[in-house]
């Protein structure tokens, strides 16, 4: 079976590998994309030749579609869409920024672009600035979150109301039937990040991999919306953020207990107390580190399992 997501990619499952700092690099992005989901190298982590270098090994890696994630909070954004023009990378998902920016200079030079948003209305201005279809992100997820706290499971069905594009669930999917369940609300495909990071081929180190698969049910919280809000693993540096709460601090305050590179810290150094550790609520169901190929062919084979609407690929 092909659908919108399969046949705008050119992939055998719409499901799309989040692109997520410190964590995808070429090799994940080239193992999903090989074993058959469209697999994201994470900019957002990268200066741009970093980049490139990422791009290069991914193509020589696997010669299915992959795509390059750009979080529009970070700089040097002209060198990174410039280099990915001249590597020839044909699928953009851009994210924590006006779609408007970039969409109109990527699709005339015959990229597809997707757009990452959080609300209906950010759903629609993503339609309205021409994207291909759009990532709808729910408040369980990790990484750069809305601040709305919408649910994953109440966005979906709420944007495939109001838009015509694709639709592609995120935040708090990472089985057979967390996708199932994403379909059935209106989901054209799903983009699942944490579950990917706890791979063998992820970037993160096997500190922060290991403390993936430790998490339970609240062990992790959506904070720092005053920034850019992000879901943490409550960790030592997550408890200083909520004492620096309770004493109502300026942005400022709270840019200077955040310093810089704490996500690289904690992610892809493994300091677990000091750094920053993003991940989604869905880390609660991750019980082991394995390959990408084994975790995509689970998770279709339980969608197939448990489908009883015929999504069968």
């Amino acid at each position: 079976m092909t659908n919108k997501i399969t046949e705008l990619f050119n992939i055998k499952y719409p499901i799309v590998q989040g692109g997520m700092v410190w964590v995808s690099g070429w090799k994940l992005a080239s193992a999903v994309s090989n074993a058959g989901g469209l697999g994201l190298i994470g900019a957002g982590s990268m200066y741009p030749e970093v980049l490139r270098e990422h791009i290069q090994k991914c193509k020589k890696a696997t010669d299915k579609p992959f795509g390059v994630n750009v979080p529009m909070l970070y700089p040097d954004l002209e060198k990174i869409m410039d280099i990915i023009l001249e590597e020839g990378v044909n699928i953009v998902f851009t994210s924590a920024g006006n779609p408007k920016t970039w969409t109109a200079f990527l699709k005339n030079r015959g990229v597809t672009v997707v757009h990452v948003v959080s609300s209906v209305k950010f759903a629609l201005k993503a339609e309205a600035a021409g994207v291909d279809a759009v990532v709808c992100e729910g408040f369980e997820a990790g990484g750069h979150n809305g601040r709305e706290e919408t649910t994953t499971f109440t966005l979906i069905p709420m944007v495939k109301e109001q838009v015509s594009i694709p639709v592609i669930a995120a935040g708090g999917i990472g089985s057979g039937r967390g996708m199932l369940a994403a379909m059935v609300l209106g989901a054209d495909g799903v983009q699942i990040g944490s579950r990917f990071a706890a791979t063998e081929e992820s970037s993160a180190h096997q500190n922060f991999k290991n403390t993936i698969v430790d998490v339970k049910d609240g062990d992790t919280h959506l904070t720092l919306k005053e920034l850019a809000p992000v879901r943490l693993i409550k960790n030592k540096f997550y408890n200083e953020v909520q004492e620096l709460y309770q004493k109502n601090p300026t942005k400022e305050e709270i840019k200077e207990l955040l310093g810089r590179a704490r996500a690289k810290k904690g992610m892809f150094e493994g300091d677990l107390d000091e750094g920053e550790l993003e991940i989604g609520q869905i880390a609660g169901l991750i019980h082991d580190i394995k390959p990408v190929k084994d975790v995509l062919n689970e998770i279709v084979e339980e969608l197939n399992s448990v489908n009883s609407l015929n999504f069968s690929f």
